[in-house]
């Protein structure tokens, strides 16, 4: 009888099939978990793998709902995106995942946890994390952190060798030479020929998103419609489509942003660790919400109140990035989100073509635009004359700021008188 109980991250791919014979080896009694945040796979074939390669138990969680209500939908209304450019796909179903994971290993009277993720990413950090966070007795098995593991699988070769040995079922190792993490707020792609940085992806490294020029040669009008910056209705002018449940909601927007060729990225980034790292990613759908969150606050949140959300935004995306999902100062953050969206209601029109997601109309309940204040063409409740006050006051500063710098300057300029230029004496 198998002494340990140990709840493994499984994914059915070579890594953590591997990893899952190697623990059973070992004499631990290995419990799978596969979670569901979205991803395209053959989920009872999976069990199936793991329960031929030595697992005594597979549960099979769906988290697709969860995922987007309590870990999507609020990055989105803290505006997150990291390095000014990614979306945090990968970033937001860590903690999720690790979350049920935990769960699962109070269910199961385990107090052990093992994961797949190499000591070179991201992954393990978010892991790690997210899993000492919800349980700080925790014990985590991580292999590629192990010397012993290391000693064994020196490459791709040596596992390829190992799943052969045991029987264990892998995809030709050729398949694709890159790796990718799919889920339903996106797809990356990194690793393999996409380690070259001046290397262009490949047409068929896509598959959640077309190229702009095969994209349909006309517009998709949509509106969306946001309560407490939370979107809670889509409707496809164009089509006469209407969604209203989260999952749903997101999910087609995924579809339109799809097909329009909405959402590519290719960037190289900084990873946690001190690596920088290139990534292509597709993310049709939170592209398009992002986009429209954003413009509606312009036109419903206050101004201060807006700045200094906004400088909090690159923290709160960096945090997500480096797996502070469970910490103190996310909860902080999100205690100042949540204030921030109190009445973000309203709703945003797009047009949608060829890539682009452009904003071309946007209404709300509690606007604080007030067209005849804003106009040039009539006066409103508005002084002008009361600007000569309010620039002068503004101004002293400013002049201030003049007179010490024309006293610690080191030079004193005259004009060349021949050439005219400018030139320095001592």
């Amino acid at each position: 009888m198998k002494e340990e109980k140990v709840i493994l991250a499984y994914s059915g791919g070579l890594d953590t099939s591997v990893i899952l014979k190697w623990l059973s080896n070992k004499g631990y009694d290995v419990i799978c978990y596969v979670a569901d945040v979205g991803q395209k796979e053959d989920f009872e074939a999976i069990r199936e793998k793991a329960l031929k390669t030595g697992a005594s138990k597979v549960y099979i969680e769906d988290l697709k709902e969860e995922f987007v209500m309590d870990y999507i939908y609020p990055a989105l209304r803290g505006n997150a995106i990291y390095e000014g450019r990614y979306l945090l796909g990968t970033s937001l179903a860590r903690p999720v995942i690790a979350k049920r994971q935990i769960e699962i290993a109070a269910i199961e009277g385990s107090n052990k946890v093992a994961h797949g993720s190499t000591g070179k990413g991201n992954d393990q950090v978010r892991f790690e994390f997210a899993f000492y966070a919800l349980n700080p007795e925790i014990e985590v098995i991580s292999p590629w952190k192990d010397p012993g593991f290391l000693a064994e699988f020196k490459g791709r070769s040596d596992m390829i060798a190992y799943a052969q040995k045991y029987a264990i079922p892998v995809k030709a190792s050729i398949e694709k030479s890159y790796s990718e993490d799919d889920n339903l707020m996106h797809i990356s792609h990194e690793a393999g020929i996409l380690e070259d940085p001046e290397f262009r992806p490949y047409e068929d490294i896509f598959s959640k998103t077309v190229h702009p020029k095969y994209a349909p040669d006309e517009e998709t009008i949509l509106e969306i419609e946001f309560k407490d910056g939370f979107p809670i209705r889509v409707a496809n002018q164009s089509e006469g489509v209407e969604k209203t449940d989260s999952l749903e909601l997101f999910m087609y927007l995924n579809e339109i942003g799809g097909k329009n060729g909405v959402g590519r990225v290719d960037m190289v980034e900084n990873r946690f660790v001190g690596i920088k790292s290139r990534g292509v990613y597709e993310s049709p759908g939170a592209t398009i919400l992002w986009a429209a969150h954003r413009d509606l606050e312009g036109i419903a949140m206050d101004k201060e109140v807006m700045h200094i959300r906004d400088m909090l935004t690159p923290k709160f995306s960096e945090l997500i990035y480096n797996g502070f999902w469970f910490s103190p100062e996310m909860d902080f953050l999100m205690y100042a989100f949540e204030k921030s969206q109190e009445k973000i209601d309203g709703t945003v029109y797009l047009s949608i073509y060829k890539g682009n997601v452009n904003i071309i109309g946007r209404k709300s309940p509690v606007s604080l635009y007030d067209q005849e204040l804003s106009s040039m063409d009539v006066e409103g409740n508005y002084n002008a004359v009361d600007c000569k006050g309010f620039i002068k006051i503004n101004a002293i500063r400013l002049k201030a700021h003049n007179i010490v710098l024309k006293k610690k300057m080191p030079y004193k300029w005259r004009k060349k008188e021949d050439t005219h230029e400018t030139v320095a004496e001592d």
